[in-house]
Order: structure tokens, then C-alpha cells, then sequence
């Protein structure tokens, strides 16, 4: 819109900026009161919970039943506070699931059918590194031949026919002969 077309406010901009001062300065004076509320609700909390300490004239005795009373009032805000974080952790995973099911409520995103597309090895290196490859690639060439060396099996024979072969001093001739 432009300046013409824009229809005239009702209220004149010294009257606007008199009412948005007058509204900081209420707003501010509402934050000083919030703050000192908040202060006075503290310390008024803290006086109830933790009354003030005296430890002149206890006998040792006392001072330990102190500590022990001490101790377990510990125990207790300690254990407030596991619950309190237990509460906040589960109201936390809550909104985050509640966040998730409000974006699939929007709208599922849908994802589009891709299409199979037929491109040769050469054409996908030139989309890929553009410009930089310039004549055609052979990934055969580059490749290491090996060489497979042939398993020696040994024949399979009739055992008997070793054993009687083997037996005897001619046979551990045999196989020093064979070892060497």
C-alpha cells in the first residue's frame, strides 16, 4: 500500500507516543514490584524453612544431634528436588512429542517418487567433478591382477598300501628322501 492508499489513524502520533511512553513506565514500575514480591516471598520462605542458627553454649552432644537433624532435612529438599527434575524431564518429553504429532497435523511432507535415471560412468564422473574430467576413464585398467597359486593335494591312495610300504627301515628311508 501506499502512502494515499493507507487509511488515516485515528490517533495523533504525539498522542501515540505519549501512551506508549506511559505504558513503559508502568510496565517497568510492574517489574520493580514483581521482583521485590519475589524477594520478600524468598526470604519469607527461607525464614520458615531454615530457622537461624545458634551455636553458642551447645555441648557436643548437641551439635551432633544438630547435624544429624540437619542432615536429614537435606535428604528431604534433595529428594523435592530429584522429583521436581523427574516432572520437568517428563512435562520436557512431552511439548517435544506434542511439537512432533502439531508438525505431522500440519501437514505430512510427502516425498516425491524418484525416477530411475539411466546415465553412463563417464557422464556421471563429468556431472560430478564437472569440467575436470575430459576423456573417458577405464576403471579396468587400474586394476590389480592376482595372481591365484594352484593348492598341491595330495592323492588320495589306499592306506594299507602305505602303511606296509612305510613300515620298516626302507620306509624311513623313504621319507627322509622325500623331505629333502
Amino acid at each position: 500500500m501506499s502512502e494515499s492508499q493507507r487509511p488515516k489513524s485515528k490517533i495523533s502520533a504525539s498522542r501515540r507516543l505519549f501512551l506508549k511512553t506511559k505504558l513503559l513506565k508502568k510496565a517497568c514500575a510492574m517489574l520493580v514490584t514483581e521482583k521485590e514480591d519475589k524477594q520478600t516471598e524468598r526470604e519469607n520462605t527461607l525464614a520458615e524453612r531454615v530457622p537461624p542458627l545458634q551455636l553458642s553454649g551447645l555441648s557436643v552432644q548437641d551439635l551432633q544431634a544438630l547435624c544429624r537433624d540437619l542432615h536429614q532435612k537435606i535428604d528431604v529438599v534433595d529428594e523435592e528436588r530429584y522429583d521436581i527434575a523427574a516432572k520437568v524431564s517428563k512435562n520436557e518429553k512431552e511439548i517435544t512429542d506434542l511439537n512432533i504429532k502439531i508438525t505431522e497435523l500440519r501437514g505430512k511432507m510427502k516425498r516425491p517418487a524418484l525416477k530411475r535415471v539411466k546415465i553412463s560412468a563417464d557422464a556421471m564422473l563429468g556431472a560430478l567433478l564437472g569440467s575436470k574430467v575430459k576423456e573417458s576413464v577405464d576403471f579396468k585398467a587400474n586394476l590389480k591382477t592376482v595372481k591365484k597359486e594352484e593348492e598341491k593335494k595330495e592323492e588320495v591312495t589306499d592306506w594299507r598300501k602305505n602303511v606296509e610300504a612305510m613300515s620298516g627301515m626302507e620306509g624311513r628311508k623313504k621319507l627322509f628322501d622325500a623331505g629333502q
